[in-house]
């Protein structure tokens, strides 16, 4: 199977290639700087000539707080960008997963959004990625829209870095605890992926790690499992103002999962101290 990874330069298409390669497929993973996803020709004739049997498309502009003021450029990568590889995909009779965010949500509800809820992202960011499965859905009907949350991985900056820096100089830190989802590991997820990519049953999922938990429970289990004598002061989402609303509830039910046959990722916990074991080994 020859597939085809954009976004190969961030944390998640990393590790969807390093799987890829480990199952034997021919993975081919580009970055923004051998593929520039918005030029719609250059899209065209690169999957031409690869030519694949699917595309699992990583790549996004991710960046939440700048989205807000740099819409242009948001809508260019991740409503833009994605119509072209859909369409490249629909003439290359290639399989499409299309990656997306809880961000889609507005993070109001009560309860774990499940897959059939209704969009209605509170930010730019959250809008274009909403944009990006309509475009999806509306170009092809054999598809994979796969939702994710809070994810970390090796290959690239995230929260468990940011945290682990911080503490080489601090002692106490304030972290927002009133939004709660489910850290993510990349390396679980691709595994995830990778299984589902070579089979049909199509459709919109939710895949993170099993588990919720607040920012600032997050930091304290880092903490917690890396022995670091940081105090985590859980401050509330108005305490900590940013230029994006970030949704606080981005609990998602991975029961489609289970449903369709798929294996749930593990616990957040067990994920994260596998995590930390690879990164300590990374950093040796």
């Amino acid at each position: 199977m020859k597939i085809l990874v954009t976004g190969y330069t961030g944390q998640l298409g990393y590790d969807v290639v390093c799987e890829g390669l480990d199952h034997g497929f021919d993975m081919i993973g580009v970055g923004s700087e051998e593929l520039n996803i918005t030029e719609e020709q250059s899209v065209y004739k690169y999957v031409n000539v690869i030519n694949p049997d699917a595309i699992i498309h990583c790549a996004a502009y991710t960046a939440v707080d700048k989205a807000e003021d740099d819409m242009e450029n948001c809508w260019d990568v991740n409503v833009n960008g994605t119509k072209h590889l859909a369409k490249a995909a629909k003439e290359s009779n290639a399989k499409f997963m299309y990656i997306s965010t809880d961000y889609v949500f507005d993070g109001l509800a009560e309860t774990p959004f499940v897959e059939t809820d209704i969009p209605n992202p509170a930010g730019y960011y959250g809008l274009t990625k909403f944009e990006g499965e309509k475009v999806v859905q509306s170009l092809l009907t054999e598809l994979f829209i796969v939702r994710i949350s809070w994810v970390f991985g090796l290959n690239g900056n995230n929260f468990i870095k940011t945290m682990l820096r911080l503490a080489e100089t601090r002692d106490n830190l304030n972290v927002v605890g009133d939004q709660v989802g489910s850290p993510t590991n990349t390396f679980d997820l691709a595994r995830l992926l990778i299984e589902m990519i070579q089979t049909e049953r199509y459709g919109i999922y939710h895949a993170t790690n099993e588990g919720f938990c607040s920012w600032a429970e997050f930091a304290e289990e880092i903490f917690r499992k890396t022995e670091k004598k940081v105090k985590v002061n859980s401050i509330t989402t108005k305490e900590y103002p940013t230029r994006a609303v970030r949704p606080k509830n981005s609990r998602m039910s991975t029961q489609k999962l289970i449903d369709n046959g798929f294996n749930l990722l593990p616990s957040w916990q067990d994920s994260l101290e596998q995590y930390l074991i690879a990164l300590k080994h990374e950093v040796k």
